[in-house]
């Protein structure tokens, strides 16, 4: 009785994983499932970590819609006819991808799918990733009754007092929709040293996958080492030109700190990795 009992647990506790393998071996490749992700002003950056992420500056982005999951190798192979990845797993992050390959395969499954997908901005790569406008701030006392602020890290501007919450006093989520990595990202610690299927982590606030490690993410943008902050802030779409292209994310191989929501690097866009992939944006939808 015991033994079945544990049966007919360990079913149930299995049954949303498998019902989401199911659900991504079983939709059409070219479907690429969005979430929706509201518009708003958040604080981009953080003047805690590498120079590359300071200044922290505000920005505001229109609303947009924003892959769930990185873009697999099986829907890579339907639309270009190979899989160019290293670790070959159909359901797993395609890789081994340079952002010249994904402007083709665009160009392709765009015309295939009657949709108009791109690689999304940096700015929306990261608003996304912290969660949108799902995570607010809230304010505790300590014990030694002095306010501190708690939870989100997107809603950095309080509209009581119309201020900034100065970066020692507040804490926040720096993985995507966690304070700790474990749950939420495949990076060196867990990964076993290779790229794992779509979403078998946890997702972050607004429902989306694998936004810190398992691959790396390329965005469209140009990099900027002053993270843009000298450039207009509503809907920032990077420098005009530059050599190298923005990468977001952190993967498998990475450490706790370069899975961070905050995370940047600048790579070349011929540049291919075995860690390194993307997700889209969907416009008009």
């Amino acid at each position: 009785m015991k033994q079945t009992f544990a049966s007919l647990l360990m079913l149930i506790v299995m049954q949303p994983a498998m019902a989401q393998r199911k659900i991504n071996r079983t939709k059409d490749p070219l479907q690429i499932i969005t979430v929706k992700v509201e518009g708003g002003k958040f604080d981009m950056g953080s003047d805690e970590h590498t120079e590359d992420r300071k200044p922290a500056h505000t920005v505001s982005l229109k609303s947009y819609n924003i892959g769930a999951y990185e873009i697999t190798q099986d829907q890579w192979e339907e639309v270009m006819g190979k899989n160019p990845s290293m670790y070959d797993c159909g359901q797993c992050a395609v890789t081994n991808v340079s952002w010249t390959d994904i402007q083709e395969f665009i160009t392709k499954l765009n015309g295939k799918s009657g949709k108009h997908y791109r690689l999304p901005t940096e700015a929306e790569w990261e608003y996304a990733a912290r969660g949108g406008q799902t995570e607010r701030i809230s304010f505790d006392k300590n014990r030694d009754n002095t306010i501190v602020a708690r939870g989100g890290v997107n809603e950095l501007l309080v509209s009581q007092d119309n201020r900034k919450i100065p970066a020692k006093e507040k804490t926040g989520k720096p993985y995507a929709g966690k304070v700790l990595p474990g749950t939420v990202a495949w990076f060196d610690r867990n990964s076993e040293d290779h790229v794992h299927p779509i979403g078998r982590k946890k997702p972050n606030a607004l429902g989306i996958y694998d936004m810190s490690g398992n691959a790396e993410e390329w965005c469209s943008d140009f990099y900027a080492g002053n993270y843009g902050s000298n450039m207009p802030q509503d809907n920032p779409q990077g420098p005009t030109g530059g050599r190298s292209h923005v990468v977001r994310g952190g993967s498998f191989a990475s450490n706790a700190d370069e899975v961070g929501v905050t995370r940047r690097a600048a790579y070349l866009p011929e540049t291919k990795s075995s860690s390194l992939g993307f997700r889209l944006v969907e416009e008009g939808n």
